[in-house]
């Protein structure tokens, strides 16, 4: 149930960045409400669902977008993987742990989105794309910290009550 809630969160968050994010751009810096809630489900939820997460959400930020068909979901099935292993890692921290995830997974997401988007459309990326990874990536850190502990607290919170006491 876990896997097809991540679904249809994922196909929401990508028709979000599509509609409402666009308003909400400052400088050069663009939100993805997709990968921060990814990165932020990942970490709190795991592996599998974060994966089912970016592998819906990519493939309707393509075909909402018209990119090639394949590549946000690659580019994100590879951010968020890398999001949860750093999830794992800072499992001490796991509250703070989806904004440091969100901010190496934004800068990785963004990344290869424009490689993979560049070889897969033969148009050379600018050097204008590549100055705009850092502030995406600071606003996508900002967003998840708003939301990530959250819910990272509401879902500690309640596998501490489930969990049997000894």
């Amino acid at each position: 149930m876990k896997l097809v809630i991540a679904a249809a969160l994922a196909v929401v968050a990508a028709l979000a960045e599509f509609t409402v994010v666009p308003y909400m751009r400052i400088g050069d810096a663009v939100l993805h409400p997709a990968l921060v809630l990814g990165v932020v489900w990942a970490v709190a939820g795991g592996l599998e669902a974060g994966l089912a997460w970016a592998f819906m959400g990519g493939l309707a930020l393509d075909i909402l977008g018209l990119r090639p068909l394949g590549s946000s979901a690659f580019a994100l099935l590879i951010a968020i993987a890398l999001a949860s292993m750093l999830g794992g890692a800072l499992s001490r921290a796991r509250i703070i742990a989806p904004v440091i995830a969100t901010l190496l997974a934004s800068i990785a997401f963004n990344f290869l989105l424009l490689i993979v988007t560049s070889v897969l459309t033969a148009a050379p990326f600018s050097g204008q794309a590549l100055a705009g990874l850092l502030p995406s990536a600071l606003y996508d850190a900002g967003l998840a910290t708003l939301v990530g502990p959250l819910v990272v607290a509401v879902v500690m919170r309640r596998e501490a009550r489930e969990r049997l006491d000894w």
